[in-house]
């Protein structure tokens, strides 16, 4: 004790406080700073599209035993890291964390087990499509100085890395008939091939070379323009045409005809861990199958409504045709006017944003065509902003054939992946200086692309659908999402075929047979994904409905939009917990 009263006025002479004790708080807080820094160094690519450039010249191979053996030891140490804190001993915004990370752990723990890595190629979800838009230099990967040219030469090592672990996969693949449906081997064979594009102006992974920033040096570009030509002739386009050769033929002729993962060994444990992931949920596949066929016929009543509005005479069926057929809903002739008509869209829609949300971001978005490559089997898609908002978020529109886009869904589809859905939702997760830097990049498709869906259906508050065409577009996107628990549960739980699905959707919606060609495709390579977005969507409808009830003059929309946001990616059972607690300290 002495010598405590010594160390103090020894500090009390030098000018120093004492050393104060680290408390639970800041303990706890180091220990989720730690899994995100640790997580960043690990999946590196992500550190990349978050903006931090600290690891761009490095891209783990993450097919390989010893990423799996990291990842593990990554999931397991920082389980036994936050439960070693009693819940007691934390406030409530930490107990939250808590919970959020060991669902996320406990997840990822669980998936390790599961052999989704014996398909990593498909046609529209794995990293030979990333890689492509990185490649383009307009995405995340930073091409303005000499040094992010040379990382990414560097980086490119690993991808090729990557290629060759592909193909290793897939042959083990082969040998335990875990493989991927022919339909969509086919779709996955003219990507590769576009990539062994001889002609280097017109290769992908020559566009930064075509885009030098002014300042760089002749020597500089010299230098850089033969390390790049030599990278993708001698390397690139050799690995693209092993992997297509390879895919065109062995791993075609062993490619299944059945559609659904529930025909692969293992497969029904497969699709309950992807609906628990996907949904957030404990729902079983028969429970959300019957959930969509309540739906579908439910929004069909709706558009019943639009179809005698607007004078039409027929079946609903035959509308769905006249709507996608219908010249007045294809009035472009040149990509540019797509982007244009989006613009609009934003701009009529600005004045009530405020009404609806007092929350709001402060990252810029931009509206682009999806680039060529990719776009022949593209959706529309939100790519989010950097984290500290320098990139903007980005909605990419694929226009692969100007003449025949169709107008009616647009607003429904601005709404959804722009404002207020998608970039709303993760420009403000992003920005929140509050939540741990983990949850600021936390992804749940069911809340996520509920919250979007749930966006889509505040078009009339924010003066859209003026146009019953438009409303109709807007029903038309939910009927799609409804008709997916139906199809997707169909496809990986019922034994249904590709055709029976595409027919099921030609008969209940109105997109065309191309496009819904390629959404059934899309939900064979993951099985899952295309849940999240009814089940999230109901059930925020269902929390609004709860506490404009509960509330009744007291409640206000922004509050609650407010709430729903705050707090970022939640799995749906947390949102609701948080909105019940919200209602009853209001009262």
């Amino acid at each position: 004790m002495k010598k405590y009263y010594l160390l103090l006025f020894a500090l009390f002479i030098l000018g120093c406080t004492p050393p104060s004790k680290t408390t639970t708080a800041e303990k706890f807080a180091s220990v989720l700073e730690d899994y995100y820094q640790d997580g960043l160094a690990l999946y590196r690519i992500n550190a990349t599209y978050e903006g931090d450039a600290r690891y761009n010249d490095t891209l783990p191979n993450f097919l390989s035993p010893d990423f799996k053996a990291k990842e593990a030891a990554y999931f397991n140490t920082y389980k036994t890291a936050i439960n070693a804190f009693d819940d007691k001993s934390l406030s409530a915004e930490d107990q939250l964390s808590k919970k959020i990370l060991n669902w996320e752990l406990d997840l990822s723990i669980e998936g390790l087990q599961l052999k989704k890595e014996l398909m990593p190629v498909d046609q529209m979800w794995t990293f030979q499509l990333s890689i492509g838009q990185l490649a383009s230099g307009q995405s995340a990967q930073p091409f303005k100085t000499v040094k992010d040219y040379e990382n990414w030469l560097i980086r490119l090592d690993g991808y090729l890395e990557w290629m060759q672990s592909a193909e290793t996969k897939m042959r083990e693949g082969i040998a335990e008939q875990w493989v991927l449906p022919k339909a969509l081997v086919k779709k996955v064979l003219p990507q590769l091939k576009t990539m062994t594009q001889p002609q280097l102006e017109e290769n992908l992974f020559y566009s930064p070379i075509m885009n030098f920033p002014e300042d760089f040096s002749s020597e500089d570009k010299e230098r850089l323009t033969n390390a790049y030509a030599h990278k993708i002739t001698e390397q690139l386009i050799p690995a693209y045409q092993q992997l297509h050769d390879f895919m065109a033929g062995p791993y075609m002729e062993a490619a299944r005809e059945t559609s659904g993962f529930n025909s692969l060994p293992g497969g029904e444990a497969y699709y309950a861990h992807a609906i628990k992931y996907y949904t957030t949920t404990t729902l079983s596949a028969d429970a959300i199958h019957q959930l969509g066929l309540s739906e579908v016929a439910r929004i069909q009543s709706e558009m019943e409504k639009v179809k005698t509005e607007v004078g039409f005479e027929g079946s609903l069926k035959d509308f769905f045709d006249h709507v996608r057929n219908l010249k007045s809903l294809m009035p472009f002739d040149a990509p540019q006017q797509v982007i244009d008509h989006f613009k609009d869209i934003h701009t009529a829609m600005k004045p009530q944003v405020d009404q609806l949300f007092s929350l709001q971001p402060k990252t810029a978005f931009e509206i682009r065509r999806t680039e060529a490559f990719r776009e022949s089997s593209a959706s529309a898609e939100y790519n989010s902003g950097s984290m500290d908002g320098t990139r903007p978020g980005i909605f990419y529109v694929p226009i692969p054939d100007v003449n025949s886009y169709n107008i009616f869904s647009d607003e429904s589809l601005f709404l959804h992946e722009a404002i207020p859905g998608h970039h709303f939702q993760i420009s403000l997760q992003q920005e929140n200086t509050g939540l741990p830097s983990f949850r600021k990049g936390l992804w749940y498709s069911a809340y996520g692309e509920g919250w979007a869906l749930y966006a889509e259906s505040l078009g009339k508050e924010l003066g859209l659908f003026t146009d019953p065409y438009q409303y109709f577009g807007m029903l038309g996107a939910e009927i799609h999402r409804a008709v997916r628990l139906v199809v997707d549960t169909g496809l990986h739980a019922k034994g249904w075929t590709r055709e029976q699905a595409i027919q099921y959707s030609l008969d209940n919606e109105a997109e065309s047979e191309v496009a819904l060609e390629s959404e059934i495709e899309r939900y064979m390579a993951n099985p899952g994904q295309a849940l999240s977005y009814k089940i999230g969507q109901l059930k925020i409808r269902e929390l609004r409905n709860k506490a404009t009830q509960a509330l009744g003059n007291q409640f206000d929309v922004r509050v609650f939009h407010q709430k729903v946001l705050e707090s970022g990616c939640l799995p749906l059972a947390f949102l609701e917990y948080k909105i019940d607690h919200w209602i009853h300290d209001h009262k």
